[in-house]
């Protein structure tokens, strides 16, 4: 067991700048210390070169991948004016999160010596030395300080001093040596008998501010609040000992047990059991960082999500109850069920965690939480969750793919730490997740609830297309040119008011209504409101919008690079009237029936992409009630690959003379319509990247349907 403790991440805040700098130089040489020690393990260089696993690189990336990172996030911050050596900064930038498990890296990489990657480490901690001593520091550290990234690099090195710990556990067995600065657990026994602990109902408010005076990963900040039904948790992780029926049970070959992608993962791995047993004959031993030892039955199993999942299954189908993993919201209510604080600064850990105890997991009954055990510690916790962006989400400029890759649904959350998680990772707060066939020193406690886990939605949407609407119509506001959509609604509404005789306003059709900003903006004045539009992609962010409230997007930058913007109606003041909105999918040249009744129609920018839009102007009146408003916005490109030239409103010659479309439009509406407003001209922008844009003006006339 450790004599003196690992050094926890440090305050930045205080009224003493010179004591938090030596606070931090302290905290990088101990964590660089420690992670090139955990290399000592390796007992040859082919245990550098040579790959634990074929779904990552081998250990050696691993030794320069974290000097690399300080060096190039530090040019990035401007805190160092001159690279080291450009080509390992190259080599060693880009770590390996395999989208598939068969996703296999083939590409050959020319590593440096041993010799030459050791004294790129010397010069790099002697760069970061003179950064940390010279740097001027001033109090409190925030996210957009330079100092912050200097602690982004310390924390990311103790990330991977876990990461290389699990790979150094695969590796042959022959290539590794134990080490007295990791020494695991020598104490293990037969498994307890696990039971079920009440967790009350309650509410959970996750998420932190950026005045926390603590460094944190992009993914911590925000805010989310939620209500947890009551459920039974595990008193104890799952053991070894507890999982060793569903193992003989032939838990691994029923397919039933498994979901799709679960499946998937077990035919190509031909997974018979945790990947860190070692079938010994008619016994079992547990592979630990550089040995093997008989099996401890009551020490954590570790699993990847889908052997928990599926465990989880079994169980449920053994007891007839509804077991299954944790959210994170009721992980969190099962840490604040017990009433835990964070790792004191000053003494041992009251879990394994911090590396404060041993180098390896011990008997899931040592440490109590309450009445439950390793709340936080000894493993991880795989959650039902897929990582997922709090309300108020944004990337930290200088590592912008940290969190960002992960939302896709397919990235599990993982709670509590490890015994080797440390720093940041040691913090309840901290959010960390995998791919759910991945590995790391992760288990599972599992629960149970007749409620199913809630699995919010984490994708950012990249088409290029949406993503543009999607920004037109909710984002940001270029050249001082206001948000179209609301602009054009603004100004039915108030024709409306002017024209409408003093009328209820009630039911209200945008057609062509793109991604929706329009119709919820018609829904602050009319009763109901009907957005329509002929491409289902962009039907599907209204009805998400309406029924989440957010919507996220990427966008285009420079080249390959993006941007992540998360737009929500609460922010626009549309959150209230959102009840009021429905969307279809429809052919403004071909509705259905039951599209009419309406009090006023919008169609912006609609009529110069229609295939039919005489059609449409002629039958228009049908959908309106007498005294009803027909408001028309429209740059008027018509171009055949849109409409053919027969169909085109106007922009020709008709008897040698220019027929423009707002004299289609009155000869075509004359009829039914008198036009009440306009024209005016409307402006819009819409972006394209960084420094591409489209100016354009729309043309609004508003019209009314003759009482008879």
């Amino acid at each position: 067991m450790p004599t003196t403790l690992f050094p926890r991440t440090p305050r930045l805040d205080g009224t003493d700048p010179e004591a938090n700098r030596a606070e931090i130089l302290s905290y990088f040489h101990a964590t660089w210390d420690r992670y090139e020690s955990l290399f000592q393990l390796l007992a040859n260089d082919l245990a550098y070169t040579r790959k634990p696993i074929s779904l990552r690189h081998p250990l050696i990336f691993y030794l320069g991948h974290t000097a690399t990172f300080f060096i190039n996030k530090l040019v990035l911050a401007g805190l160092v004016d001159r690279r080291i050596d450009p080509r390992l900064e190259s080599l060693f930038a880009v770590g390996v999160d395999e989208m598939s498990w068969d996703d296999l890296d083939e590409t050959h990489y020319d590593w440096p010596s041993l010799d030459q990657l050791w004294d790129y480490r010397r010069q790099v901690r002697a760069t970061l030395d003179q950064v940390i001593r010279d740097t001027p520091l001033t109090l409190p550290i925030g996210w957009q300080d330079p100092f912050w990234v200097v602690l982004m690099g310390i924390e990311h090195e103790r990330i991977h001093l876990e990461t290389s710990s699990v790979l150094i556990r695969q590796q042959v067995l022959d290539w590794v040596r134990p080490h007295p600065d990791w020494p695991p657990c020598p104490t293990g026994g037969p498994a307890p008998e696990n039971a079920l602990v009440e967790i009350p109902a309650g509410r959970v408010r996750l998420g932190r501010n950026h005045d926390d005076p603590w460094y944190g990963w992009d993914n911590e900040y925000g805010h989310h609040e939620a209500e947890v039904t009551a459920f039974g948790a595990a008193r104890y992780l799952t053991s070894n000992g507890e999982f060793l029926p569903f193992v003989t049970a032939g838990g691994y070959a029923d397919d039933s047990l498994w979901d799709e992608e679960g499946l998937g993962w077990l035919h190509f791995a031909q997974a018979r059991h945790p990947t860190f047993w070692v079938a010994d004959g008619d016994a079992w031993k547990l592979r630990l960082l550089a040995e093997e030892i008989p099996m401890p039955w009551d020490w954590p199993v570790e699993t990847n999500c889908h052997e928990a999942r599926a465990f989880c299954r079994w169980k449920a189908r053994e007891t007839g109850l509804g077991v299954r993993l944790p959210s994170e919201d009721e992980w969190h209510r099962i840490h604040d069920h017990a009433g835990l604080t964070d790792v004191p600064l000053d003494a041992p850990a009251t879990a394994n965690l911090h590396l404060d105890h041993w180098a390896s997991s011990c008997p899931v009954n040592h440490f109590p939480h309450g009445d439950l055990f390793d709340v936080v510690g000894n493993v991880w916790q795989w959650c039902e969750t897929p990582t997922y962006p709090f309300a108020g989400f944004a990337v930290h400029p200088i590592y912008d793919d940290f969190t960002t890759p992960t939302f896709d649904n397919r990235h599990n959350i993982i709670k509590g730490g490890s015994w080797i998680a440390t720093g940041n990772e040691a913090r309840h707060v901290s959010r960390y997740a995998f791919r759910r066939h991945f590995f790391q020193h992760a288990g599972f406690r599992y629960i149970v609830s007749a409620a199913p886990a809630t699995q919010p939605d984490s994708r950012y949407e990249t088409d290029s297309l949406l993503s543009q609407y999607a920004e037109f119509h909710y984002g940001d506001a270029y050249f001082g040119v206001p948000n179209f959509p609301r602009a054009v609604a603004d100004i039915a509404i108030a024709a409306w008011a002017r024209h409408g005789q003093g009328r209820a306003a009630g039911r209200a059709l945008d057609l062509g209504c793109a991604t929706g900003r329009s119709s919820f903006e018609l829904a602050r004045h009319f009763a109901q409101v009907e957005g329509i539009d002929f491409s289902a992609r962009f039907i599907q962010t209204g009805v998400q919008l309406a029924e989440t409230g957010v919507i996220r997007y990427t966008l285009p930058d420079e080249g390959e690079l993006v941007l992540y913007r998360e737009r929500r109606l609460a922010d626009l003041g549309l959150a209230e009237v959102a009840h009021r909105v429905a969307f279809w999918q429809g052919d403004a040249c071909n509705l259905k029936p039951v599209f009419s009744g309406y009090d006023l129609i919008l169609a912006i920018n609609l009529i110069d992409r229609l295939y039919a839009p005489r059609r449409f102007l002629a039958e228009v009146h049908e959908r309106l009630n007498p005294g009803g408003l027909l408001v028309l916005a429209s740059p008027y490109t018509w171009l055949e690959e849109h409409t053919p030239r027969e169909e085109w409103v106007g922009g020709f010659k008709r008897d040698g003379e220019s027929y423009t479309t707002l004299d289609g439009l009155q000869d075509l509406l004359g009829t039914h319509f008198e036009r009440v407003e306009g024209p005016v001209e409307v402006p819009f922008v819409i972006r394209e990247t960084r420094r591409k844009f489209q100016h354009s003006l729309s043309e609004l006339t508003v019209w009314r349907r003759r009482e008879t």
